[in-house]
């Protein structure tokens, strides 16, 4: 199990699209305010559901996912993408979480 400060290392599975996160910092400032919208970092503060469980962590009951989107590829048998498609994801903030009671 991880403590908070070791979670700032451990990177997320973002791939850099400044589209996705600008859309889960908006929704950060809607939910939270300014502070948490600009100390949000694509890269260790937001996880699925299964990321958080994977480091020790689950999500606080009654707490709403925060919503993104990735691309996904569709590759034929050589390895060539046939046709790209958004897929919505769940995302939970740092603020949602709490540690996995053993």
């Amino acid at each position: 199990m991880q403590s908070l400060a070791e979670i700032k290392v451990i990177p997320t599975p973002y791939r850099g699209s400044e589209a996705t996160a600008k859309m889960v910092r908006d929704q950060l400032r809607k939910r939270y305010g300014d502070k948490v919208a600009d100390e949000y970092s694509p890269y260790f503060s937001c996880r699925t559901f299964r990321e958080w469980r994977k480091i020790g962590f689950v999500i606080k009951k009654g707490e709403k996912a925060i919503k993104s989107v990735v691309v996904l590829e569709e590759k034929d048998p050589r390895g060539n993408v046939i046709r790209t498609y958004p897929r919505v994801i769940n995302l939970f903030h740092l603020l949602q979480i709490e540690r996995l009671k053993s």
